[in-house]
């Protein structure tokens, strides 16, 4: 088993588990490895204990997050600051789809795309001449990630090629500055344009709610359009929709399942 996949494994168990607070040595059994093992796994992968695992799991813990992020989050979406300082300062251009781009659904569009390893589990990519444009990981909750890419451009012309997503992959999980502008190729309407926009000028570590995103985009009664356009994201974890939780302090769900969102914002916290 990857290291991903035990911390989730262990996140999802501690998650049904949580009102009991299982111990170091229950979780361990669970996974059918030594407490030592778990415990050094844990350390390795974002320097905290289980126990502090299960601390940032309640709803306490993320209600005092989003009141810490909102501060930092006025600041950056005032000044109009763009979520790639977390990659060394990385340009990122959003080039959308026309409306008459949209209406043809990808057609005569070559794309390429290839999978790679991150601390979140394998992660597909894909790319063209105009950017990346969809970025997804493998999850067995949400059927084929394959089929979740083609969805996007149903006509379009897909190939694999490891050579020309690597720059892109280097460039974001690696962060290497393998690309001095790094652009994207959306497809979406205005509206998810807008929000997708403002997803990225989440700082990393910080989160908002689906009522702050609304209104900074100036849309404050539009929350459940604003969580349909976040739950639309071609571009995981790049366009950061994981950093966005309810109001009451659950983080709520995410389209490449709710354990590895938690593990993407429990790392972020902790690499802050």
């Amino acid at each position: 088993m990857d290291t991903y996949r035990l911390i989730e494994q262990a996140l999802i168990f501690i998650e049904q588990r949580q009102r009991h607070q299982p111990s170091l040595e229950e979780i361990a059994a669970h996974l059918g490895i030594s407490p030592f093992h778990l415990q050094r796994t844990f350390k390795e992968w974002v320097g905290i204990s289980p126990k502090r695992f299960l601390q940032f799991l309640t709803i306490g813990n993320a209600r005092a997050l989003l009141r810490e992020s909102r501060s930092v989050l006025e600041a950056a979406w005032g000044s109009g600051l763009s979520g790639p300082a977390r990659l060394h300062d990385l340009f990122i251009a959003v080039d959308a789809v026309t409306p008459g781009e949209y209406k043809k659904l990808g057609r005569g569009l070559s794309l390429y795309h290839a999978d790679f390893p991150t601390p979140f589990g394998r992660v597909l990519m894909a790319a063209g001449e105009r950017g990346l444009c969809f970025m997804g990981f493998f999850n067995s909750e949400n059927g084929s990630v394959h089929d979740d890419m083609r969805s996007r451009f149903p006509y379009a012309s897909f190939s694999e090629s490891r050579a020309y997503i690597l720059p892109y992959y280097r460039a974001i999980f690696l962060r290497e500055d393998a690309m001095p502008r790094l652009p994207l190729f959306l497809k979406g309407t205005n509206f998810q344009i807008k929000v997708w926009e403002a997803l990225m000028r989440i700082p990393e570590g910080a989160v908002c709610s689906y009522g702050d995103l609304a209104r900074v985009i100036g849309k404050p009664g539009a929350g459940r359009a604003v969580g349909s356009a976040v739950g639309a994201n071609p571009v995981s974890f790049l366009i950061p929709c994981h950093r966005v939780i309810q109001r009451m302090g659950i983080f709520g769900n995410y389209h490449w399942g709710s354990a590895r969102k938690k593990a993407i914002l429990l790392w972020e916290a902790h690499h802050r």
